[in-house]
């Protein structure tokens, strides 16, 4: 649900502070724990580290992300791919043709080498 235009964007006031009167390329990583924040047009070029719950995963705050949440580009959760025994197989014979074409590729090249 999106917040009243009365009320405005919510920025955290201590995250704004620790941005204030710096330059984004003099600073290093800002730390916060305010996904909740929306990013303002003031923080564009920094880069924060945001945290999802156990770590710090740094954004580089960009123009088009302008109105976004910080919590949005931090994932709290982290995927574990789906599968089991069908998808190491499928896996297992993606390898193998990528090996088989790293070797067909090294091949001609060898060739070409011995021919001169």
């Amino acid at each position: 649900m999106s917040r009243s235009i009365k009320k405005g964007p919510y920025v955290d006031l201590k995250l704004m502070s620790k941005i204030r009167g710096k330059k984004p390329s003099e600073s290093s990583v800002v730390k916060t724990w305010a996904r909740g924040s929306q990013i303002a047009p003031e923080m564009v070029g920094f880069t924060f580290g945001v945290h999802n719950g156990k770590q710090h995963v740094e954004v580089l705050v960009t123009e088009d992300m302008v109105g976004h949440r910080l919590g949005e580009f931090s994932p709290t959760k982290k995927f574990v791919r789906h599968g089991g025994k069908m998808q190491k197989e499928l896996e297992q014979k993606r390898q193998q043709t990528e090996i088989a074409a790293a070797k067909a590729a090294k091949e001609p090249a060898a060739t070409k080498v011995a021919g001169k």
